[in-house]
């Protein structure tokens, strides 16, 4: 295994450290003390596997494409923004923008996320063994997300394809947002899913409990008849 000292690196280096241990052929790398920084490991476009030794700040793994990154604590903002593919893990807590626009991929957060969790993602999957915060699932376009907690305010506003499941309670549904019976097959997703990313919440958790949340459809086609619905939307 590979590794990089954080200490006394900007995070500029750090990252020009990371792409020339991938051109070299490294393909395990440990970066120790990341202390938070912002940005570390953006664009990675290979099939490595990075562990952070510690937390991170904004943008962590954004617009990576194969590769996996573990985080050994907590990250900030923007947690895998636009990731195309790979694996994310985080075994502590994240903030606000988790999983924005992800278009493939898996994102693993043991603990809490933050507000507009996976908004307009567009594929992928995220699961989170904790809460979330207000607008998950915003303008979500395809995907599932999994929230083993509660959520906050707003999820699933203004939908498309995106289907969350939510173990706790809900705040309150977006506009256009509703809940249906999850079928047997969406609990043998839950129960395969859970046991391959969060075997702990696997054995604890009923999954006839999750609510299988998914648009209404009334919003997917504009309708001049429908003007009210569209402007408490808007």
């Amino acid at each position: 295994m590979a590794e990089i000292v954080c200490e006394g690196k900007t995070t500029r280096e750090i990252n020009r450290k990371l792409k020339g241990l991938i051109a070299r052929g490294e393909t395990d790398i440990l970066v120790k003390g990341p202390g938070a920084r912002h940005n570390l490991g953006v664009a990675t476009l290979a099939s490595v596997r990075i562990r952070f030794d510690g937390s991170v700040g904004y943008y962590c793994a954004g617009m990576i494409a194969g590769a996996t990154v573990e985080v050994e604590g907590s990250a900030g903002w923007g947690l895998a923004e636009s990731m195309m593919d790979g694996t994310v893990v985080v075994h502590g807590s994240t903030g606000n923008g988790t999983g924005a626009s992800i278009r493939g991929g898996t994102i693993v957060i043991h603990g809490h996320a933050a507000a507009r969790l996976g908004v307009a993602m567009k594929g992928g999957l995220i699961v989170v063994g904790g809460n979330c915060g207000y607008m998950a699932g915003f303008m979500g376009q395809k995907g599932t997300l999994i929230v083993c907690g509660d959520t906050g305010a707003a999820l699933g506003d203004s939908m498309y394809e995106t289907v969350c499941f939510v173990g706790g309670n809900i705040a309150e549904l977006g506009n256009d947002a509703v809940v249906e019976e999850p079928t047997e097959a969406d609990l043998a997703f839950l129960e395969k899913t859970l046991s391959q990313h969060l075997p702990e919440k696997a054995g604890q958790m009923d999954g006839r409990r999750f609510k299988k949340v998914v648009s209404g459809r009334k919003l997917w086609n504009f309708d001049k008849d429908e003007r009210a619905v569209w402007r408490e939307a808007l």
